[in-house]
């Protein structure tokens, strides 16, 4: 797996990600680099090329003249998501995303995660995109920080989180305003594509939907734009407050 752009890599050389090697434009040689020093330090092995030779490397065409060579992308558990919420003194905040299927918005999603203090994201393990390169470059490192869990259905993650007392929600149209609803409490948001929304089956099984109001003629949002919006409302009624 490749991971590509300056942010990026030296995110990834800060996180448990398993990198094999790093490849820098050659220009960069002779310059004091964070990434380079952080790669000798760690000591991973650091080839310096052409920029004509990372170009043809590239998947992304936008490298920046960075590019590491990673093993491919660990998830994490539904106990690896709890435990990670546990130990940051704040309630558990969980993000689940019903069949997100473009890279752009999977990445985007994980970056305003990483923002808001969302302690794991759990994506199916069909008909969704997964982490790759792609993902990995437009969370601009955040995914390094964010564990992510991958499950056969999602239903299986809303039972452990129901078993462990955290709320989940499906953020929709037809529910409840966001604004008039209290969600301070230990919570897990369900976020769907675009075209389809949230399926019938998993949307009837969580405990309730809320709904950002819209103003306009269109009637939907983008899904990361309406999951950064959500999960900054959360944010913003929890006001850091720590548990008991």
């Amino acid at each position: 797996m490749l991971i590509e752009g300056k942010n990026a890599v030296r995110e990834a050389l800060q996180s448990d990600i398993t990198i094999n090697k790093i490849l820098v434009d050659k220009n960069f040689e002779h310059r004091a680099n964070e990434i380079i020093s952080l790669a000798h330090k760690l000591k991973i092995k650091v080839d310096f090329l052409p920029k004509h030779v990372l170009d043809k490397k590239s998947l992304t065409n936008h490298h920046q003249g960075f590019i590491a060579e990673a093993t491919e992308f660990k998830y994490s558990s539904l106990n690896d998501l709890l435990e990670n919420a546990n130990s940051s003194n704040t309630a558990p905040f969980f993000v689940l995303l019903d069949g997100i299927e473009d890279p752009h918005n999977l990445g985007a999603i994980i970056r305003s995660c990483e923002c808001a203090g969302v302690h794991g994201i759990v994506i199916p393990k069909n008909r969704a995109c997964q982490i790759n390169e792609t993902v990995i470059r437009t969370s601009t490192g955040a995914i390094a920080n964010v564990p992510v869990c991958m499950v056969t259905n999602l239903k299986e993650a809303v039972d452990f989180f129901k078993e462990n007392d955290i709320w989940t929600f499906v953020a929709e149209t037809g529910g409840e305003n966001i604004y008039d609803k209290k969600l301070d409490m230990p919570i897990a948001v369900v976020i769907g594509s675009e075209g389809k929304g949230v399926k019938q089956s998993l949307r009837s099984y969580c405990d309730g939907i809320i709904t950002l109001p819209l103003m306009g003629k269109v009637n939907s949002l983008n899904a990361s734009v309406a999951c950064a919006v959500v999960i900054f409302e959360i944010l913003r009624q929890r006001k850091f407050k720590r548990k008991d």
